[in-house]
């Protein structure tokens, strides 16, 4: 399967008609001058800015099969290699020497038809699920956008993979597209993380600094001559999620990385504190469905199925827990050894890669005081160049970001605010910081309804010593159990704040603290959801796509350097889940073990939810909504698990801009 184009971006900037010696390439933290830039031929420069002077449709392109020196993932007796795609300016050729622009993927030659692991525990489907989905074919569109479709002259001639040769390559940029280990022309075998995966495309850079050996389809040894060794990773999904893999081994000539709804920790991707926890609309996916989802490669079974099959083996889906397997798939591990610095993206509406991901790589940054910027969007698992109403931004910034770090001009982009956030469809805003400048957390109490009404949610602690209980079931939906306030409901417990005098924004990562008992079933989890209670017209990740291409880039017969744009789709409701977070109950002190419950005996359970940024305006009420199975997230056991909660010590804590004035 070809892979789609990535999405768009904005009108074709005017071609300049001056243009400057190439300025020095920099480094991610102090950018100074790199001799080997300072010698290229010409690269025209304006303005502080990489003008299009260059001509896509004159640009070479060649392949390269990179050697993964001591990987050997296949266990052949060779190392493995990785294919590369490479585009750059035929100037190249004749001493130009230019930075580049990666994408690494696993999904550049499609994917293969596997069945997902069963979720309905209890021997029954009363859905009708369907466990054998095609993930890429689902996503595309999110990920990679709308192409202007042109039947006729792609059969003329095939477009080079992904929309970063349009645009940039006219602009003094090589592009370089890795197709890696175990899928499509590599060797070697996928692994959903490991290390022989973050080698691959670190191999490449290697390369492009003259560390490491490529070849041509004959094995004719082939140097990178034109490279100028800065080299910047992007993507979106697992094509994001291995730039932030590559950039964990601080690898040379990695100068930036901008991942888009990458995942930082497979453990957060596939579980949650311990329970078994799908990534949203991929219900019984996990690491070995993916692997084998991948794994495109020439001889596939022969060379990797018995690796296949140590993958679904170790990942245990029984008791979920955190252990050597997940712990070789987690980058937080070695974020200490990033070098490159980074524009991380995601959207708020992201159920599949959940905003934790981004979020806790963005704060170990900050420990660690790494150059980055954040885009925050309400879109789900999507790419940012898509967006209509925001293209014309986020091409400025993305091309000033790879100017600055890749030719290191001082084009005051690292001046500009830390943080773009959409805080509601259209609403956008750049602030210094991300939280939000001025967020405090904010403890609220849960207290026990009275007179058979739902319970409260408030500063004060309740009074008395009050028992709630509820009944899990495994049929409806986490939305069908929040979305009825007017009245109690057997499979949940609700609590619910007075109605706001004012606006309250969350920035953050809210938590909750319940003290429960569990009987008389097999559900383990305890989960909860953060709602906003207030009719309203709200995005939820939904996109509509305009039906007159933009075209952003120099087109070429076949690849038009055009693509259609995407608006929200709102949705009016009385109500909506703004966040929400799961645990295995039997995790209760750790994720990585498991420890098994006293049937009736009360025990205090402590998780995050979902970080998120969302404003719940003035007349709205904020709920905690409490329920065991989550239907589209959680496996499904038998139902009839009973539990009861002491409200009166439980509690949410909520990251509110202003803090405790927010709520009036």
């Amino acid at each position: 399967m070809n892979r789609w184009k990535t999405v768009l971006i904005a009108l074709a900037v005017a071609l300049p008609s001056g243009a400057l010696p190439a300025a020095a390439a920099r480094s991610a933290t102090a950018p100074t001058e790199s001799a080997a830039v300072a010698r290229s031929a010409s690269a025209p420069i304006v303005n502080n800015e990489t003008q299009p002077v260059y001509s896509r449709a004159d640009a070479l392109a060649e392949t390269v099969f990179v050697e993964v020196a001591g990987v050997d993932s296949d266990r052949d007796g060779r190392p493995d290699r990785v294919a590369v795609d490479i585009m750059r300016p035929k100037e190249t050729a004749s001493g130009l020497k230019v930075p580049v622009i990666m994408e690494a993927s696993p999904y550049y030659a499609g994917g293969n038809d596997v069945p997902n692991h069963v979720v309905d525990l209890d021997g029954s489907d009363p859905a009708g699920m369907e466990y054998r989905r095609n993930k890429f074919n689902d996503l595309r569109d999110e990920m990679f956008g709308l192409d202007e479709d042109m039947a006729a002259s792609r059969a003329a001639a095939p477009p080079f993979r992904g929309y970063y040769d349009n645009y940039f390559v006219p602009r003094g940029y090589a592009v370089a597209l890795v197709e890696n280990l175990g899928s499509g022309r590599a060797t070697g075998c996928p692994t959903t993380g490991l290390a022989n995966e973050t080698a691959g495309p670190k191999a490449a850079i290697d390369w492009l600094n003259g560390r490491a050996r490529g070849f041509d389809a004959s094995g004719n040894e082939i140097r990178a001559d034109w490279s100028t060794g800065n080299v910047g990773m992007t993507g979106v999904s697992y094509n994001g999620t291995l730039s932030y893999a590559v950039a964990a081994t601080g690898v040379k000539g990695l100068k930036t990385i901008v991942p888009i709804a990458a995942i930082s920790s497979w453990y957060d991707y596939y579980r949650a504190n311990g329970g078994v926890i799908a990534a949203g609309g991929y219900q019984g996916e996990d690491a070995d469905v993916l692997a084998r989802y991948v794994l495109t490669r020439e001889n596939a079974e022969q060379a990797c199925g018995a690796l296949m099959d140590e993958i679904e083996r170790d990942q245990d889906r029984v008791t979920g827990d955190y252990s050597a397997f997940w712990d070789g798939r987690n980058y937080l591990n070695d974020v200490g050894k990033v070098r490159a610095s980074v524009f991380v993206v995601h959207g708020l509406n992201d159920w599949n890669v959940k905003t934790k991901q981004a979020v806790q790589w963005w704060d170990a940054l900050d420990r660690r005081g790494v150059p980055r910027k954040i885009w925050l969007h309400q879109g789900a698992h999507f790419n940012p160049f898509s967006f209509a109403q925001r293209n014309t931004e986020w091409l400025r910034q993305l091309h000033h970001w790879f100017d600055f770090y890749l030719y290191g001009l001082r084009n005051g982009i690292m001046d500009e605010p830390q943080a773009d956030v959409e805080s509601g469809p259209g609403q956008w805003a750049q602030h210094a910081s991300w939280p939000l400048p001025g967020t405090r957390d904010v403890r609220l109490r849960l207290a026990a309804g009275t007179g058979g009404q739902n319970g409260t949610l408030s500063r004060e602690r309740s009074r008395g010593h009050a028992v709630e209980s509820f009944t899990d079931q495994n049929v409806r939906t986490a939305e069908q159990l929040a979305e009825n306030i007017t009245a109690t409901d057997p499979n949940r417990l609700a609590y619910l704040s007075p109605a706001l005098a004012k606006d309250a924004r969350l920035s953050g990562t809210p938590a909750v603290s319940v003290r429960a008992a569990f009987g008389g079933g097999r559900s383990p989890y305890l989960t909860a959801l953060l709602v906003d209670y207030g009719t309203d017209a709200r995005a939820y990740g939904g996109v509509s796509y305009g039906p007159t291409p933009v075209c952003y880039g120099q087109g070429v017969p076949g690849d038009t350097g055009c693509a259609r744009l995407a608006e929200h789709v709102t949705v009016t409701a009385p109500y909506k889940i703004i966040t929400r977070g799961w645990i295995d109950v039997r995790n209760r002190h750790s994720a990585s073990r498991t420890d098994l419950l006293r049937e009736g005996r009360f025990y205090d359970f402590d998780f995050d939810l979902q970080p998120t940024d969302y404003v719940v305006k003035a007349g709205h009420r904020i709920g905690v909504v409490l329920i065991s199975t989550d239907r589209d997230f959680t496996l499904r056991l038998p139902a009839g698990t009973g539990v009861s909660v002491e409200p009166g010590d439980s509690s949410v804590e909520l990251p509110l801009v202003g803090g405790r004035s927010a709520l009036g």
